[in-house]
């Protein structure tokens, strides 16, 4: 069959990234002897009028949606995605005659609500390298495609699913041709780092998190030599910076080292980064290891410096061993950005105070620090069950495309807003999703690869907010 994959995720704030999922299911059909198309809309100016030309002159059997985020988890400055993925397979629909399917992150997140939503014929979950595959063959022989694990579609008004998959190996599939399927020389120059994986999986019970759904409750490991053939391919095809976007990168401890340690003795000649380092994995050895292997960013996922707050976020570890993995940090010159996420189950005035002050305390002043205010609520999370009990959600499943958030009645909004804003004021390196809305982000990306700034950019961070308060500019 001819197979169109279509990338929709066209947001630059704070930086376009690379469709990691859409190449992946790109790759799949096309090994499964499929005649493969890409399109990526990241850089399109009319997305639509795109689409339509690509359905037209290409004439696809299936057209597959990629549907990377619902929203930008942003309560300050809330953006929804899904309706323009609608409006985008209306114009499919008119310019061919494809079977619609959805697939991605965001699909597994929420697929009745989006089927519904945008008229898709089907949704598929799971591991995109051999359900896709699965999917398309039963099209293609006339089977019903719901047959296939992780399909998903709604008859006669009523949704029903099939269960994913999700116990299969980790292996090559994680690796596509990148060069075959998008322009890394675009991607380049907006300082994207090109994504790899090296498991799927998560065992950890953060109340808000929705990785299981899409990838299992386990961990399947690629192994280590895999992980570094795919790097070999990708340097090979003239990629230097590249981004390891497992959901955590240093869990299991053992099999981050071995990556690394492979890394530095094979001196690819790339640049790596991860922004998913668990402090309770964050040590002096792995980050020396780290540092041997070539890594030029890395971030540390923190959440908050306060012990209740972190257990109630359902984190493996607490402001103890926060503290030791800032200590790591600092004694080594890896560049860090530290993430946190004020306003979870028990925050309160005090416990927000004490997570600003462990970033002015134990954070380098070279070093970045990022601030989010408020928790995303998706359905089947356990922080949904717990913000239906205590009242504080009332909106139904399916009107949860639409952003909700969870903010703790501990902290006034206004409140919690205001003391972020002056704590951002008062340090150069501190920043929040309040800086990625800025219209010119996408520009200074341009600028500083023009200028042979290096990634990360946001090692910057205090360079580039001293430079645009000097102009009259708060970032």
């Amino acid at each position: 069959m001819k197979v169109l994959i279509v990338s929709v995720n066209r947001s630059r704030q704070p930086a376009a990234v690379l469709p990691y999922g859409a190449c992946v299911a790109a790759q799949a059909a096309l090994g499964a002897g499929h005649e493969t198309r890409l399109l990526d809309l990241m850089f399109e100016k009319d997305p639509g009028a795109a689409l339509e030309r690509a359905c037209r002159a290409f004439r696809p059997d299936v057209a597959g949606f990629s549907l990377r985020n619902i929203d930008n988890n942003d309560m300050r400055a809330p953006a929804s995605y899904p309706a323009e993925a609608a409006s985008l397979i209306a114009s499919a629909r008119r310019a061919c005659g494809a079977k619609v399917v959805l697939g991605g992150a965001a699909a597994a997140v929420m697929p009745e609500a989006l089927l519904r939503l945008t008229g898709a014929d089907w949704c598929l979950l799971g591991d995109a390298a051999s359900s896709f595959p699965r999917f398309l063959a039963a099209l293609a022989e006339g089977r019903d495609p719901l047959c296939v694990p992780g399909a998903c579609a709604i008859a006669d008004g009523a949704f029903s699913a099939n269960r994913p998959d999700l116990s299969g190996p980790a292996g090559a599939g994680l690796f596509p041709e990148f060069a075959r399927w998008v322009d890394l020389r675009a991607y380049a120059r907006q300082m994207a780092a090109v994504p790899l994986k090296t498991k799927l999986g998560c065992p950890f019970a953060c109340v808000y998190c929705t990785y299981p759904a899409g990838e299992g409750g386990a961990y399947r490991l690629c192994p280590p030599e895999t992980v570094l053939r795919g790097v070999r391919e990708l340097v090979g095809a003239g990629v230097r910076d590249i981004e390891f976007v497992d959901n955590v990168f240093n869990s299991p401890y053992d099999h981050a080292r071995e990556i690394c340690g492979l890394l530095a003795e094979n001196r690819t000649g790339a640049r790596f980064h991860t922004m998913e380092l668990n402090p309770g994995f964050t040590d002096a050895p792995l980050l020396a290891a780290m540092g041997r292997a070539g890594f030029a960013g890395i971030g540390v996922t923190a959440e908050s410096a306060d012990d209740g707050v972190l257990a109630a976020l359902g984190k493996n570890y607490g402001a103890a061993r926060l503290e030791l993995a800032a200590s790591a940090v600092r004694e080594q010159e890896i560049p860090c950005l530290w993430m946190f996420l004020l306003g979870g189950p028990g925050e309160t005035k005090e416990t927000v105070e004490r997570t600003l002050e462990f970033a002015r305390r134990r954070v380098k002043p070279s070093d970045t620090v990022f601030f989010n205010a408020g928790v995303r609520l998706y359905p089947g999370t356990p922080l949904e069950a717990a913000a239906r009990r205590d009242g504080s959600l009332t909106a139904p499943r399916e009107g949860m495309l639409e952003p909700v958030f969870y903010l703790s009645p501990g902290v006034e909004k206004s409140w919690l807003l205001e003391t972020l804003a002056a704590a951002t004021r008062e340090n150069m390196n501190f920043i929040s999703s309040d800086s990625f809305t800025r219209p010119f982000l996408p520009g200074i990306y341009g600028l500083a690869r023009f200028a042979g700034v290096k990634q990360p950019l946001w090692k910057h961070t205090r360079l580039i907010r001293r430079g645009l308060k000097s102009l009259g500019v708060n970032l």
